[in-house]
């Protein structure tokens, strides 16, 4: 049994919640961990991990904490599955849970978090893969699957706009703790804007972070920057590149795209980064990247060409 004796912090990580939530379901609920070595912490045994599963499970479809600790303490065989449709009605509109295809259990968990609006727990999720994988592996592996989920959940019901912004506040703080966390910058070479009237700033943020990361100083201009405010950086800065974020079709005029190529202050590079951009109606010189992994490239390549030093 000590072989599959586990921390509190693997069991929250296998969770998905916090390691302070663990603490509050033991002091409160006695949900805590059985098994004691004299003179070492205890440890979760698989039947406390179980407990845990089923409160888990249960607060996240709704159920009070007190009440699904009740059912939790109470489960018969602790390893066995719960019926959970016992303890809480399920809601219309598809399930109660956020879809997240192929991802792993990390986003799993994190899904999970989400539906619990714990957002200690996701702000732990996401520091915790950022400092472990990097900014663009988190990226694709963890934070993109769960607002996937999240806006075709909201897409069949009309749900969870609650969950959407309080992931998007954790999400976005974590991406500035990452970006300010990354090796200081040189001299800002790439110009990082959304198109006029483009409110998703969220993909934007996760560019910056892995920018700073990769050590290429940017400036983040943000959401919903007109044509002509966006010129005006470019005239102030004179960037080696520009990044135009678009989410929707709505807002991805090509327009926007060919007043940079004809700016007087005219960049380098000009990306057209997000899916509102339609591949077939780019104007020519512009670059259309087709996830966050080739985009950082772009822009690294473009730093360092213009840091090599020249040949003598």
């Amino acid at each position: 049994m000590a072989d599959e004796a586990l921390s509190a912090g693997v069991v929250a990580q296998r969770l998905g919640v916090a390691v302070t939530t663990l603490r509050t379901w033991h002091q409160r609920y006695g949900l805590g961990p059985s098994q004691h070595v004299p003179g070492h912490h205890r440890r979760y045994t698989p039947a406390d991990l179980a407990r845990l599963e089923v409160m888990r499970r249960l607060t996240a479809e709704g159920v009070s904490p007190a009440e699904a600790a009740r059912w939790a303490r109470q489960a018969p065989d602790a390893l066995a599955p719960v019926d959970i449709s016992r303890a809480v009605r399920r809601r219309d509109g598809g399930g109660t849970t956020i879809p997240v295809g192929r991802a792993g259990p990390a986003a799993r968990g994190l899904a999970r978090a989400a539906m619990r609006l714990d957002a200690a727990a996701i702000s732990e999720t996401i520091s915790r893969a950022i400092a472990a994988d990097g900014v663009v592996a988190t990226w694709d592996r963890l934070l993109r699957p769960l607002l996937v989920g999240i806006g075709e959940r909201h897409a069949a019901t009309g749900a969870l706009i609650e969950v959407e912004h309080l992931v998007t506040r954790c999400i976005s703080a974590a991406l500035s703790v990452a970006a300010s966390a990354g090796p200081a910058p040189g001299t800002p070479r790439v110009l990082l804007s959304c198109a006029d009237e483009e409110q998703h700033s969220l993909p934007l943020e996760a560019l910056a972070a892995a920018l700073a990361e990769a050590g290429v100083g940017y400036r983040m201009l943000g959401a919903r920057v007109p044509t002509t405010a966006l010129l005006a950086a470019i005239d102030r800065t004179g960037p080696a590149a520009v990044v135009l974020w678009s989410q929707t079709r709505a807002t991805a005029d090509p327009a926007q795209l060919t007043a940079l190529l004809t700016a007087s202050s005219r960049p380098m590079l000009v990306l057209a980064a997000g899916p509102g951009w339609p591949a077939r109606a780019l104007p020519t010189g512009v670059v259309r990247p087709t996830d966050l992994t080739e985009a950082v490239s772009l822009a690294v390549a473009l730093h360092d060409s213009l840091n090599r030093p020249a040949a003598s």
